[in-house]
């Protein structure tokens, strides 16, 4: 059954990535730890933390007590932040079909489909890390090790 929103498996995995580091601010995340908390692939995660470092949005520590964390306070990333760093920037669509069928008739949906995406994009907008970042979502581990402080 197709949907309405579009996100792929890797923006998905981004988002509850961002969101879970958001949650353990203190602690530099290893990769294994992340994807085995999220039920993801950890090779997968990894492809999308990468995408996440290169917008700026998580840093990575290399080392034995290496991982990933939030670059910036989570409070300052929203998830259309995290989302537009791997699937690319947001364009609201007026159309279902991928080739306008409609050669100039109205639409049979009205504005349900630009309706929808302008609440998704104003929603992802203003959801920040740090209002989302859910206390279940804590690590073990995050009280005993904390991040190294960026330069």
């Amino acid at each position: 059954m197709a949907t309405l929103i579009k996100i792929s498996d890797a923006g998905a995995m981004g988002l509850h990535a961002a969101v879970y580091l958001a949650a353990n601010p203190e602690w530099v995340c290893p990769a294994g730890e992340m994807a085995s908390a999220l039920q993801v692939s950890a090779a997968h995660l990894v492809k999308v933390l990468q995408r996440l470092t290169r917008a700026g949005l998580v840093r990575a520590d290399r080392g034995p007590n290496g991982g990933y964390a939030l670059a910036r306070p989570p409070e300052r990333v929203n998830l259309r932040d995290v989302l537009e760093a791997i699937e690319g920037r947001l364009a609201p669509a007026a159309c279902l079909l991928k080739h306008k069928t409609c050669q100039g008739r109205p639409c049979i949906l009205g504005g349900l489909v630009q309706a929808i995406n302008r609440q998704t994009i104003e929603y992802l907008t203003a959801k920040t890390l740090g209002a989302l970042a859910v206390a279940g979502w804590r690590s073990e581990k995050a009280g005993r090790v904390k991040t190294k402080k960026k330069k």
